[in-house]
């Protein structure tokens, strides 16, 4: 079980904060979009999955923009 609280933001609304723990358990990444669903015994948090093809092509762009000198270089030399 894992608990947080909500935390104020201007203007009113509240962000609820979810450990790092229940992140790497789910497979959770900041970005990732959530379904609030309510019921008569409180809220249900579920994620939304997209296409896991299109996560994965994301976090390659992301990391291909970060190290785009070290994969150049990296090219390079095994091109000879």
């Amino acid at each position: 079980m894992f608990k947080t609280i909500i935390h104020g933001l201007e203007g009113g609304s509240g962000a609820v904060l979810l450990p790092r723990e229940m992140l790497d358990s789910l497979n959770l990444q900041v970005g990732d979009e959530f379904q609030i669903i309510e019921t008569d015994d409180g809220l249900i948090l579920r994620p939304v999955r997209h296409d896991s093809r299109e996560r994965q092509m994301n976090a390659a762009r992301v990391v291909m923009d970060k190290y785009e000198a070290e994969l150049r270089k990296l090219a390079t030399v095994a091109n000879g």
